[in-house]
C-alpha cells in the first residue's frame, strides 16, 4: 500500500534531496510540501531540476491535513523542529533531518546548541538514526532523530573499532573534508563563490563543533567510560561529499578485519580491499559509505578514510533507510540508485 508523505521545510537543500528520491520510491508519494517563506509557489519555480514532477504547491505548515499523512520528514532548522514536532498529532510517524533531538541529555543539547530544549519528552522519545546500529528500534520508533552528516562519516569508521577495543582509545584524531552543502542554503558571506572558490579552510576548531556532542554520546556510550576524540572539519569548494580520515594506533590489517567484518552484510557500506583509499566521486548522488584502510610507515599505527554523500547518506538517504523500517518496508527501497559520475 502506499504510503502517505509529508515533507516539511521542503525549500532547503535536504527537503529537496528527499523529494528526488521519493520521485522513484515505489511505495511513497508526496501529499504535502512545506516552505513557510515560499508558500503558494510551485516546487518547480524553488527547484527547477523538479519541474518534470507532478508536486504539491509549497503550503505552510499549519495547512497540511495529517490525519492524511503515514509519515512527515522534518527538514527544518535546529530550533525550529521541536517547536513543531511537539505540536504534531501523537499517532504521526515523523524522521527529524534537525540536530534537535539527536542528544538525549537536554543539559547536553542545552550546551552544544545554545539554549534549552522545548520538547525534552520528546527529546527522550526519539531514536538515534544511524540506522546500521539502531535498526532493531528504528523499527518500533515513533520519532526518528537523523544524525549529523560528519558524525555520521566518523561513527561509520570508528563505531566497530571502538566496539572491538582494537585501536588506542585515548588516541583518536578525526579530520573531515566537507562540501559546502553541508552549511545549507541560507545566505552567508563565507559561502560566497568569490570567498569558497580556490581554497579551503578548517572550521569551529578547538572543539567547538557541535557534531562532537554526538560522539560524545556515542562513543562513551560504546566504551563504557567518558571519551573524548580530536575533531577537526574543513570546508572544501565542492557542492557535496565527506571525506573522513582518521589516525589511529593498532594493528591495520586487524582493523580492516574488524570493519570488513561489522558490515559484510550491510548493502550500503563497502569496505575497500585493505590499502585502497575511497573518493568522494566514488558515492556522490547515493546511500553508500565507501571506507578504505591503509597502514601508515610507523608500525602499530593505521589511517582509516570513508567517505558519504552528505545530503543523501548523511541526511535524507538515511532518513529514508529509516522511513522504510518505520513503515514496515524493505530497508533499501528507493534507495539502489547508482552514484553520479564524473
Amino acid at each position: 500500500m502506499t504510503k502517505r508523505i509529508a515533507i516539511l521545510g521542503a525549500s532547503g537543500y535536504t527537503g529537496a534531496e528527499l523529494v528526488r528520491l521519493i520521485a522513484t520510491h515505489p511505495d511513497f508519494q508526496i501529499v504535502a510540501l512545506t516552505g513557510e517563506r515560499k508558500a503558494g509557489q510551485p516546487m518547480a519555480s524553488v527547484f527547477p531540476f523538479l519541474r518534470h514532477l507532478d508536486l504539491p504547491d509549497l503550503c505552510r505548515i499549519e495547512d497540511v491535513d495529517f490525519a492524511a499523512v503515514d509519515l512527515a520528514f522534518c527538514a527544518l532548522p535546529h530550533a525550529t523542529s521541536q517547536a513543531v514536532i511537539k505540536d504534531l498529532p501523537r499517532d504521526l510517524r515523523i524522521v527529524d533531518l534537525s540536530a534537535d533531538f539527536r542528544l538525549r541529555d537536554p543539559a547536553a543539547y542545552e550546551k552544544w546548541y545554545g539554549q534549552p530544549h522545548a520538547a525534552p519528552e520528546l527529546q527522550a522519545e526519539a531514536v538515534y538514526g544511524l540506522t546500521e546500529f539502531y535498526r532493531d528500534a528504528i523499527r518500533s520508533a515513533r520519532l526518528v532523530a537523523g544524525t549529523g552528516c560528519n558524525a555520521a562519516t566518523g561513527q561509520y569508521i570508528l563505531r566497530p573499532l571502538i566496539e572491538a577495543g582494537c585501536i588506542d582509545l585515548d588516541r583518536i584524531i578525526l579530520d573531515l573534508k566537507c562540501g559546502v552543502s553541508g552549511a545549507g542554503r541560507s545566505l552567508k558571506e563565507n559561502l560566497l563563490h568569490a570567498e569558497l572558490s580556490e581554497g579551503t579552510q578548517a572550521y569551529a576548531v578547538g572543539g567547538t563543533h557541535r557534531h562532537l556532542g554526538e560522539f560524545d554520546q556515542e562513543f562513551s556510550a560504546i566504551a563504557g567510560r567518558d571519551l573524548r576524540i580530536q575533531f577537526t572539519p574543513h570546508l572544501l569548494p565542492m557542492n557535496r561529499g565527506i571525506l573522513a580520515s582518521a589516525w589511529l594506533d593498532g594493528d591495520a590489517t586487524q582493523i580492516h578485519s574488524v570493519l570488513q567484518a561489522r558490515y559484510a552484510d550491510e548493502t550500503f557500506v563497502k569496505v575497500l580491499p585493505f590499502g585502497t583509499t575511497p573518493s568522494t566521486h566514488d558515492v556522490r548522488g547515493s546511500n553508500f559509505v565507501h571506507i578504505g584502510v591503509v597502514g601508515d610507515r610507523i608500525p602499530g599505527r593505521a589511517l582509516v578514510v570513508g567517505v558519504l554523500d552528505n545530503l543523501c547518506k548523511g541526511s535524507s538517504g538515511q532518513a529514508i533507510q529509516n522511513a522504510n523500517l518505520m513503515l514496515g518496508l524493505p530497508e533499501t527501497t528507493g534507495l539502489m540508485g547508482v552514484p553520479v559520475f564524473p
